[in-house]
């Protein structure tokens, strides 16, 4: 915010000294800075108009100093500044944009982004793909808070009239001209205007390991519109049929989008290419906009409720592996294992037969897999985080909306090895039912809805420019297990937990494969390279062309070695393809976790805590040409 005639490097400080209130009184605000009165007068007006149940009144003493007098709603008061209040005097909106509040989701992936562990720079020796071939690159590199998919291009490529469709789609779709804004409080910017961030690399400049390796260390500038980008990696020249076609890396931020939203973005973009380069039609509605009105509007009563006594146990396990030594490793990694299709049918007909889905079976299969790490007798609950959509709300064309919807959840059973399989099979499908009812939900709500134990201590807020929930508490002392407050929730925002990810694939229209077709362009399926795990660990099946199931395990080299890695893989995959064998009403689950007696169970590095920082950090040191810029932590 500036005004004409402004010494140079002058900055805009609001002074708040928070002092008791009087029932009623006025919260002061003196604006001290590069302000004349007309732009002080629009500061007012803003915030009038976005808080409207305050009282907003403006003093101009001089140029450069205001005094601003918000009254508080009669009902209650106001004992603190809010932070969004607080967010639209200091970083004000660009022109023509607009502001959405954040998800609790949102929250702790930003959290995760702008934490100096998420952007250290490790280095690995290569990570590891099962069937498929290593230079499709899950090989090294730090993820860097980004996810990427990859295609090879099949048929005439046309660059510009490729950048022209991706433009297209970024000035209709809202997500694609979003960033964040994290001053006092998180927030998502709309822009009226981005441009798509494309960018064309010779095969004889860099090599494609090479390329994931420096799109992942590249990262993205979260307060910039624009977290998503491509690079084409050229054919190889000399266009013979052993010439490898053009291969499309896509990279986004998964603060901003899930899987699902990135496969939507993908088809309006194929329309936009079969039609010369420009997608037919407007700005989507319903969009990010719409969403955020319709979840304002929830009453989260049954889901607190619900979540009172849903929440996972401080005794559950969510570790699939032992304690054990560091790794030596870093850097995210991969595996890739295919069910054929006559496996994958068994399973299914399996699963079918005693009323649930396959996902069903998988869930199964990974909570005895969590049970085995724990190394108990007897029964025990575990604790995993299930992926859900977030697309199946009472909301008119929801399922088309690209962005962030989609959430992990907790989803805790009991495992007793010597139950039925099939009540145990019923148990992850009676969770994920229940869970379905509050797919908007989040971690971050349900921590903060879920009951405390008062003798608990509670864990510290650590300092950083995201507001929101304590940092998750550190593993606990038990093999497997997480102590303190709402534990079963927090290792599913950090230490320790794991997720379970089932993609339904999202097919293109015929009409509109039918047209590429008629242009010589078959849409391939994209893959997922190692990026983001969402946490130490992340298990994401998905079907392939053939009818296949694949199991793609992502995981934190850092605190799961190759090996173990392997293994946990190796075991998950021995009991999908063992379940279709267990046929009779009465066989247990521990008679199917006797398939792996022989087999090591993994080792799994405990998470190092983060460092505390200091009161005061020096986030730019300055010179003559560049102002100094503190982040300064304040108790509460």
């Amino acid at each position: 915010m500036s005004s004409q005639g402004v010494p140079r490097g002058a900055v805009l400080a609001v002074v708040h000294e928070p002092v008791a209130l009087s029932p009623g009184g006025p919260l002061v605000l003196e604006l001290r800075g590069p302000l004349g009165p007309a732009d002080a007068e629009t500061v007012a007006a803003r915030l009038a108009q976005r808080h409207r149940a305050f009282g907003v009144a403006l003093d101009s003493h001089r140029p450069g100093h205001h005094t601003l007098r918000l009254t508080p709603p009669a009902a209650g008061g106001l004992a603190a500044l809010p932070a969004d209040l607080l967010a639209d005097l200091l970083a004000p909106p660009p022109p023509g944009g607009e502001i959405l509040p954040v998800t609790g989701h949102q929250q702790t992936l930003l959290r995760a982004a702008l934490t100096p562990a998420a952007t250290s720079t490790g280095t690995s020796s290569g990570g590891n793909s099962g069937s498929s071939d290593s230079s499709d690159g899950s090989d090294g590199g730090d993820g860097g808070g980004v996810e990427q998919l990859y295609w090879d291009w099949s048929g005439p490529f046309d660059v510009a009239r490729f950048a022209a469709a991706w433009q297209s789609v970024v000035d209709r779709e809202c997500v694609l001209r979003a960033c964040f804004d994290w001053v006092a409080a998180p927030r998502l910017v709309l822009h009226a205007r981005a441009e798509a961030d494309i960018a064309v690399c010779s095969p004889a400049a860099v090599t494609w390991p090479q390329l994931l390796r420096r799109d992942r260390a590249r990262g993205f500038a979260l307060h910039r519109p624009g977290l998503l980008r491509l690079t084409v990696l050229a054919a190889e020249p000399g266009g013979g049929g052993g010439a490898a076609p053009p291969r499309v890396l896509l990279t986004y931020h998964p603060a901003l989008l899930d899987e699902r939203g990135v496969h939507l973005l993908l088809r309006e973009f194929y329309r936009a290419y079969a039609a010369g380069g420009v997608l037919p039609g407007g700005e989507r509605r319903p969009d990010l906009r719409d969403h955020a009105r319709w979840l304002a509007g929830q009453d989260t009563t049954a889901a607190r409720q619900f979540w009172a006594r849903a929440v996972p146990p401080p005794r559950a396990a969510t570790r699939p592996g032992r304690p054990g030594v560091a790794t030596g490793q870093s850097g995210p990694g991969l595996l890739d294992t295919r069910l054929r299709a006559p496996e994958t049918f068994r399973l299914r007909s399996w699963a079918a037969l005693r009323g649930a889905a396959e996902s069903s079976a998988l869930h199964l299969v990974w909570a005895l897999l969590l049970y085995r790490a724990a190394g108990v007798s007897g029964p025990l609950p575990v604790s995993f985080g299930v992926q859900l959509s977030g697309r199946d709300i009472a909301l008119p064309g929801a399922a088309g909306i690209p962005g962030l919807l989609d959430s992990p959840l907790p989803m805790t059973v009991t495992v007793d090895p010597a139950a039925p399989l099939a009540g145990l099979l019923h148990q992850v499908r009676d969770a994920l039912l229940d869970l379905a009812a509050y797919p908007w939900a989040s971690t971050e709500t349900i921590r903060a809805w879920a009951p405390r134990p008062p003798a608990a201590p509670a864990p510290a807020a650590g300092p950083g420019p995201v507001a929101g929930p304590a940092a998750a508490p550190a593993a606990g002392p038990g093999p497997g297990a997480v102590a303190g407050p709402a534990a079963g929730v927090g290792p599913l925002c950090g230490a320790g937990g794991t997720l379970v990810r089932f993609d339904g694939p999202l097919v293109l229209p015929k009409v509109l494969r039918s047209e590429l077709a008629a242009q010589g362009v078959h849409a391939d399926t994209p893959r997922s390279a190692a990026g983001a795990a969402g946490g130490p660990l992340t298990l994401a099946a998905r079907h392939d062309t053939a009818g296949g199931l694949v199991l793609g395990l992502f995981y934190d080299r850092a605190q799961l070695a190759d090996e173990d890695a392997a293994a946990l893989h190796s075991q998950c995959v021995r009991l999908l393809r063992a379940l279709p064998e267990f046929r009779q009403a009465q066989a247990s689950a521990g008679q199917l976790l006797d398939l792996l007696a022989r087999a090591a169970t993994p080792r799994m590095a405990r998470p190092v805590p983060p460092a505390p920082h200091p009161a005061l950090t020096v986030l730019r040191p300055g010179h003559p040409h560049a102002d100094v810029i503190c982040l300064v932590t304040a108790p509460g």
